[in-house]
């Protein structure tokens, strides 16, 4: 019977375990675009509705776009755990280097992205407790 550690005393070998991980991040960052893509299709399907219905989009039109900002924020965070992940297995100075720059960027692009939507929701949230003014008629 053979036993499952190998030569050297491992019980799984480095190669084995870089190739699991890198099907999980594939996963996890499969997960993230679905995310996007979900997020995109639904911004769409409900702006196309939206649109059919009402002549005025403005406030709607904000909605949506907080909406899709929050399914983009979530969804980049899903790529660059993959990200993360990925490189967690003996990473090399060049692996470690690309993550930093890919990690910067989406942090980045994160930022801005999370700023906007609270800039939004402060907008959406004014606009909702300010009263309408209305001309009195002379």
């Amino acid at each position: 019977m053979s036993s499952p550690m190998n030569l050297s005393g491992e019980l799984v070998s480095e190669s084995g375990v870089q190739e699991l991980i890198g099907g999980l991040a594939h996963i996890i960052e499969a997960a993230g675009a679905l995310i996007i893509f979900a997020g995109a299709v639904w911004a769409f399907t409900r702006f196309t509705t939206t649109g059919l219905r009402r002549r005025s989009l403005i406030g709607e039109f904000n909605k949506i776009r907080l909406s899709l900002g929050r399914f983009l924020v979530l969804g980049l965070e899903f790529q660059l755990a993959g990200d993360v992940l990925r490189t967690a297995v003996a990473p090399s100075f060049t692996e470690i280097g690309q993550l930093a720059a890919i990690a910067a960027i989406r942090t980045i692009l994160n930022f801005f992205l999370t700023r906007e939507i609270a800039q939004e929701r402060a907008d959406i949230e004014r606009d909702q407790k300010e009263p309408v003014q209305r001309t009195a008629p002379c």
